[in-house]
């Protein structure tokens, strides 16, 4: 990345976390303190909003990161296709995992069960944080406990994507809403790097090209080659509220969802958006999975639903509540 960015100064953190790099994360560090596990969900009155989803093939759980907490969602009325081999869980309600209710804001599956994540603390945690930002957080065990990788108390990201590097560590983009800056870390997330300030709705980084990110905002497509240091418009795109990127199985290339909720696919070879199916009105998160067909996952008026069609049908997995 340019030696030009201005840093990001980092409150420091013990040396043992500072030195978790992607394989150190996956071993897991020191958990966070003052955790609260015993909490009923029924406390968190639902989702809220939903920030993000995922899913981790190496442990066949999906999450939805809320406004109260990240959630496992079911997923056995999916057919095989949906994250082929894995072992998925039996729950047939979402869960509230921990019973922890932080406003997880940023979220990506950062590997195989690596989460990071963003945000504010549990309200019964706040007072232990404050400023309540989390900072860049991760877990390896599932969502059950989080570990402080950095900027906690300075920043919460709205927004989060990561990309493997050769090297072995993970490239993180975050988008700090509060200034509107997207940053990025070359060393999982220890340290960090000014980009552009530009405002944005969502952000994909493209795990083929680490230098390259896309971006949605209110004048368009826009993406960015320099690692998030500039962007610029991208000619012939649609309009999208969300993207995320789609994996190799699939063929490469990006999925968005424009503010009408119409689903778009991009060509990773032409590079040419191509419109598909449709959600339920604009959609609050949208998140790839994959398998052996490219199913997708969404939260739109209907609650969380799952595509392996590009949303031509769904399957909905979490009614919205009424």
């Amino acid at each position: 990345m340019a030696d030009k960015r201005r840093r990001i100064r980092a409150i420091r953190v013990p040396a043992a976390v500072l030195a978790c790099g992607a394989a150190a994360l996956l071993a897991g560090c020191t958990p966070i303190s003052g955790t609260n596990e015993s909490r009923s969900s029924a406390a968190t009155g639902g989702f809220g909003h939903v920030h993000g989803l995922g899913a981790d093939p190496s442990t066949g759980e999906t999450y939805a990161a809320t406004h109260n907490g990240v959630w496992l969602i079911p997923t056995g009325a999916l057919p095989d296709t949906y994250l082929t081999g894995a072992q998925r869980n039996n729950v047939s309600t979402p869960r509230q995992i921990a019973g922890r209710a932080q406003d997880t804001m940023g979220f990506t599956v950062g590997g195989p069960a690596l989460l990071l994540a963003s945000g504010h603390p549990d309200p019964a945690e706040q007072p232990a944080l404050n400023p309540p930002k989390l900072g860049l957080i991760s877990s390896t065990d599932g969502a059950e406990t989080w570990t402080s990788i950095s900027l906690q108390g300075q920043t919460d990201f709205h927004d989060l994507d990561s990309v493997a590097l050769n090297n072995g560590e993970l490239r993180v983009y975050g988008y700090d809403a509060g200034d509107g800056t997207v940053t990025v870390s070359d060393d999982s997330g220890a340290t960090w790097l000014a980009g552009a300030q530009v405002e944005l709705r969502d952000l994909a980084a493209d795990p083929s090209r680490p230098d390259r990110v896309f971006g949605t905002s209110s004048d368009g497509l826009l993406v960015s080659e320099d690692s998030g240091d500039t962007f610029d418009g991208v000619a012939g795109a649609p309009r999208l509220l969300l993207i995320d990127a789609m994996g190799e199985q699939a063929g490469g290339g990006f999925i968005g969802i424009d503010p009408e909720g119409v689903v778009w696919r991009q060509d990773a070879e032409a590079g040419t958006w191509t419109k598909a199916g449709q959600t339920d009105g604009a959609p609050e998160a949208l998140g790839f999975v994959g398998g052996t067909e490219p199913w997708i996952l969404a939260a739109d008026r209907r609650g969380i639903v799952a595509s392996g069609d590009y949303g031509a049908s769904w399957t909905v997995l979490v009614q919205a509540e009424q």
